[in-house]
């Protein structure tokens, strides 16, 4: 049994990159051995132990082929042959096809030393038109590393147009493609990956109302300057979307619903946050949004209209008013006698008259 770092940990460090977990991978051994040895099984379509100290992956040495459309559409066989080379010969990238021993000594086969040096995203082998999920992973990298210079290689770029035209990109099930423009949203460039998409033709494919969509992306290019939250940055990636078009948008891809909420009322209400001049237009924004039973989301929603270069004074009046609200209270209305219809009047007339103290001060 031999044991080696492999994939982002190896890559990153050589970029001087951080990293957060290590990935191994393990030639010349069974699931029997790793089971002897204390590893606990965790994968279900290919060999995957956690270890018994460290709790970091261990995957057996595995070659794939080819078996059907789509993510899913591959046969894995794992055996004590398989060595290291073949392994990492079916991952993505030459810069992810770099192991290293125990000893620090690494094994590069596919130039991936050279392409960190050249700062190219290439792929290893045509098999990488297999998987149409590599199409989002290498958009991925490009927003990871667009700051350091990468970029796609153009015979993998256009492999990654192939696959597009090939229809493979139909077979993604919409949480996968969730699940990676996430993570995309979280990186240092996120614009990058929606464009990289749509310099391959995916974008079209997949996100239709983003395609050719300049403005959205250079909305979410200075947020993601000044915002690290991805409920934000989807916000005002969406925010020239109409409301029709941005639920149609979150069904597709299976958006939660904590992002698709911020996104509707930044699309609903960034507008009259723009020009909200007086107190009575600001007790019917804090309404509409339910702003005195959700203050937090009320402060996401702020943040994406800042973003979207919304005066910080309409933002500060605004967030003056949500606390002067929130300071009145039914309770002495109710020990004044007040109850039902005439409770809920006074309490909307009294902190209606608190904003209104507070409104230009």
């Amino acid at each position: 049994m031999q044991c080696y770092l492999v994939g982002g940990a190896v890559r990153d460090k050589l970029l001087g990159y951080p990293f957060h977990e290590r990935d191994w991978v393990v030639v010349g051994s069974t699931p029997e051995e790793m089971l002897s040895a204390g590893f606990k099984p965790v994968g279900r379509d290919f060999p995957v132990f956690l270890h018994p100290k460290t709790n970091e992956e261990y995957a057996l040495a595995r070659i794939e082929r080819k078996s059907g459309r789509g993510y899913h559409g591959f046969t894995f066989q794992s055996s004590p042959d398989v060595t290291l080379e073949q392994d990492l010969s079916r991952r993505d990238l030459t810069i992810n096809a770099i192991a290293q021993d125990n000893d620090g000594n690494l094994v590069d086969p596919y130039g991936g030393q050279r392409d960190i040096t050249e700062r190219l995203l290439r792929h290893v082998a045509p098999a990488f038109a297999e998987d149409p999920l590599r199409v989002l992973r290498v958009a991925r990298f490009a927003a990871r590393y667009h700051h350091l210079e990468f970029r796609i290689a153009p015979e993998t770029l256009a492999l990654m147009r192939n696959i597009v035209d090939a229809g493979e990109m139909e077979f993604l099930v919409a949480e996968r493609v969730w699940k990676e423009t996430e993570r995309a949203l979280g990186e240092r460039d996120p614009h990058i990956y929606f464009q990289a998409l749509q310099d391959c033709g995916a974008l079209l494919r997949l996100c239709p109302e983003l395609d050719k969509n300049s403005q959205s992306l250079m909305d979410l290019a200075r947020c993601a300057q000044q915002m690290d939250s991805l409920a934000i940055r989807f916000a005002v990636l969406c925010a020239t979307l109409d409301k029709k078009t941005l639920l149609n948008f979150c069904e597709r891809i299976k958006a939660p619903n904590d992002f698709r909420e911020l996104a509707l009322l930044c699309i609903e209400q960034a507008a009259t946050i723009s020009v909200c001049s007086d107190p009575i237009t600001a007790m019917n924004v804090l309404q509409k949004t339910d702003a005195l039973r959700r203050p937090e989301r009320f402060e996401l929603l702020l943040k994406s209209c800042a973003a979207l270069l919304i005066p910080t004074r309409q933002i500060l009046r605004l967030q003056a008013a949500l606390v002067a609200a929130v300071a009145v209270t039914a309770e002495p209305l109710v020990q004044r006698g007040f109850s039902g219809k005439a409770l809920g009047e006074q309490l909307q007339h009294e902190r209606l008259t608190a904003i209104q103290i507070h409104w230009n001060g």
